[in-house]
């Protein structure tokens, strides 16, 4: 029985969609079958019903426009009405068959309606979503492009700014060069030549011998101040002794200057570091103290390397003023050059740079600086 069920459904399908294809001249001779084939195998209308409208809502409404949906349910209404007349004897008149197809064409055609709404809805929303995905894939690319012109433009910088301090480096170095071979013993060479003639010079001539000692005192005044800047340019116990004789006379005439009291604590392994690296940490320490003299008011400050296992860390630690780091790093002025210089210097030789400074703690310096050979370099 149920074999026979499912054929005349299968039938009933297959029929109702030839008949909605070929449209008004399709005869309905064929409704009329099936209908009794489903009064055969025992189906009654309600099943029939049931039938008809899961065809139609599954099968044959989907895809069609929503102003032709109206007229196909129409048509396969005719159809039901001739496939349910062999089934009316088993109803109580055929008027109760005729309201009963009424509502269940009724009941169609508001679920066409909801589906056309839903169907509208849904493309809606499919539309929006697909521009919204494609605004955000634009949005994307763009901020991808923006970023990756970013960071070629810091990288840039980066590079810039490393070349300056490489190229001041190396002016430092031949204009220390040129003041201590040419005006210094320049200077040196008046001075031995004033005392030469205030032996020979004849007698009595007081006036003259006090002219020449002004002279004199004036010329080792100048011979002074030219060592002390040769010094400070580019120290030749730096290249001559190493960084920690450098950094005890750096620090020796920052105390005579300044009046701050000065303590070193190092290890000889701090010498095996390149030239480069020893170079950055004698200027970072100079820069470091520069600060302290100008803004900290501070009357300590200590100098401290520690080895770690991947590098060497050195600290320059002072008791005096703090100030606040983010907004000194963010602001215009001397102070902040200075941090940022030396924060390029370590970066340029593959270290690290960091300052802390708190209100009653004062403010420390860091720098670390790796192992090994400077990236890119030899």
């Amino acid at each position: 029985m149920k074999r026979k069920h499912f054929n005349s459904s299968r039938r009933y399908q297959d029929a109702l969609r030839i008949q909605m294809k070929q449209g008004k001249q399709a005869g309905l001779a064929s409704a009329r079958s099936v209908g009794a084939l489903a009064h055969a195998a025992g189906l009654q209308m309600l099943d029939l019903a049931k039938l008809h409208e899961q065809t139609l809502v599954t099968e044959l409404l989907p895809g069609v426009p929503a102003g032709k949906r109206a007229a196909l349910i129409k048509q396969a209404g005719s159809f039901f009405a001739e496939a349910i007349l062999p089934l009316e004897k088993t109803h109580t008149s055929t008027q109760e068959a005729a309201v009963y197809l009424q509502k269940i064409i009724e009941t169609l055609s508001q679920r066409t309606m909801e589906l056309a709404a839903s169907n509208l809805e849904l493309n809606q929303e499919i539309s929006h979503r697909k521009a919204a995905e494609a605004a955000l894939k634009q949005s994307e690319r763009h901020y991808s492009e923006l970023l990756a012109q970013s960071d070629h433009l810091q990288e840039q910088l980066r590079q810039l700014s490393r070349q300056i301090l490489s190229a001041q480096e190396e002016e430092r170095r031949e204009i220390s060069r040129e003041l201590h071979d040419v005006i210094a013993q320049t200077l040196t060479g008046i001075n031995v030549r004033l005392a030469a003639l205030s032996k020979e010079s004849a007698t009595n001539t007081k006036g003259l011998d006090r002219n020449i000692a002004r002279t004199q005192r004036l010329v080792e005044k100048s011979v002074d101040i030219v060592h002390r800047f040769a010094r400070e340019l580019r120290p030749a116990v730096l290249d001559d002794l190493g960084l920690i004789p450098a950094l005890h006379s750096l620090m020796k005439n920052f105390t005579t200057r300044t009046g701050v009291r000065t303590h070193l604590k190092a290890f000889a392994g701090i010498e095996e570091l390149e030239t480069a690296r020893r170079t950055v940490m004698f200027r970072v320490a100079q820069e470091a103290l520069t600060n302290v003299a100008r803004h900290a008011q501070a009357s300590r400050v200590e100098v401290s390397f520690q080895k770690l296992p991947d590098g060497i860390c050195m600290k320059i630690k002072d008791d005096g003023k703090s100030f606040q780091v983010e907004r000194t790093l963010h602001a215009n002025g001397g102070k902040r050059l200075g941090l940022l210089g030396m924060r390029e210097r370590l970066e340029m030789v593959g270290g690290n740079f960091g300052v802390e400074s708190a209100p009653g703690q004062g403010t420390t310096i860091s720098a670390h600086i790796p192992f090994g050979k400077i990236r890119g370099g030899g």
